[in-house]
């Protein structure tokens, strides 16, 4: 992966909907040379889809919450029906598997607190495998980049 192809997973993580032409302008590239990277990365699995980026409180999404999870038993078979379990709730934005005094962190997007309440009263609690689950409520958010941080991956590169 060179220079171009990091200007332009750049640009594209700014806007996925950028036509070949306006991703060469970015670039400094023709749009035919922008076309065969970009497909290139997306062969390669760099590019995993294009999305569009939602407003949550314009859809009504007024709550944001991190829930830490505990699970009362540890194992393979254990973990795989959590997952599954997890997958199939869509107020899970993202489920990660992690180090320190929890076992998992969802990040959960909800109406408003009575929601979020329902939900960790409803499903996460009565889930058998579920032995504590504690929240966080995001009271206001100071940077929301998503994407890679791709310039610093450039600037640590001889």
């Amino acid at each position: 992966m060179d220079s171009f192809d990091r200007a332009i997973l750049t640009a594209l993580q700014q806007n996925g909907a950028m036509t070949n032409a306006e991703l060469s302008q970015r670039v400094h590239l023709s749009p035919s040379q922008c076309s065969r990277r970009r497909a290139a990365l997306e062969k390669a699995g760099v590019i995993r889809g294009y999305a569009a980026l939602l407003d949550p409180a314009a859809l009504g999404f007024g709550v944001r919450a991190f829930a830490r999870v505990n699970l009362r038993d540890h194992g393979q078979q254990n973990e795989g029906n959590f997952a599954a379990f997890v997958g199939r709730l869509p107020q899970v934005r993202a489920a990660h598997s992690v180090s320190g005094d929890a076992d998992y962190i969802l990040d959960l997007h909800v109406e408003d607190l009575g929601a979020l309440a329902a939900f960790i009263h409803d499903h996460l609690l009565p889930h058998p495998q579920v032995a504590q689950v504690r929240s966080e409520i995001v009271l206001k958010t100071m940077k929301d980049d998503g994407g890679l941080p791709l310039a610093a991956v450039a600037a640590c590169q001889p």
